[in-house]
């Protein structure tokens, strides 16, 4: 892994050892194209990497929550609702057709508490909301596939 800024390798510098004081398992994957940690609580796992942006960086943590599901109109509308009710993150769709929740903090102004908070929440509503989509729309909770990948390997 190569730092793409100053502020970017400055950044994660700063909230590595945040991370690894949290009570959960934390691993640093040093393969990945930004600096990217893992930490995982229940059925999920988040994924905390820290971007460049402008002069600054950009912390964004991120959890898939269910992977081979069909996006049908409903289950799209009870994402965009609960985008609105949710107080910490949003729920997103990659271009595989994965849902996600992610929040995303800048780098320069994050403190500990605040790294803290969006990790927590977003484990917490990936850990809930997968169980909910997963018995109301069927796919499979992001940490089942993650499991069978490493079964496979």
């Amino acid at each position: 892994m190569q730092y793409k800024s100053e502020a970017q390798q400055a950044c994660f510098e700063k909230i590595l050892p945040w991370l690894k004081a949290l009570p959960n398992q934390v691993i640093w994957d040093k393969e990945a194209e930004n600096p990217t940690v893992y930490i995982t609580e229940g059925s999920a796992c988040v994924l905390v990497e820290v971007l460049p942006w402008e002069d600054n960086a950009a912390i964004d943590t991120r959890s898939y929550v269910v992977t081979q599901v069909n996006l049908q109109a409903s289950l799209l509308e009870f994402l965009l609702r609960e985008n609105d009710r949710l107080l910490f993150g949003a729920f997103g769709i990659d271009s595989d057709g994965d849902i996600f929740l992610g929040h995303t903090i800048v780098g320069s102004e994050c403190d500990k508490d605040e790294l803290e908070t969006s990790v927590r929440s977003i484990l917490a509503l990936a850990d809930d909301y997968d169980d909910v989509i997963v018995d109301k729309w069927g796919g499979q909770r992001a940490v089942d596939r993650s499991a069978q990948r490493s079964s496979a390997e």
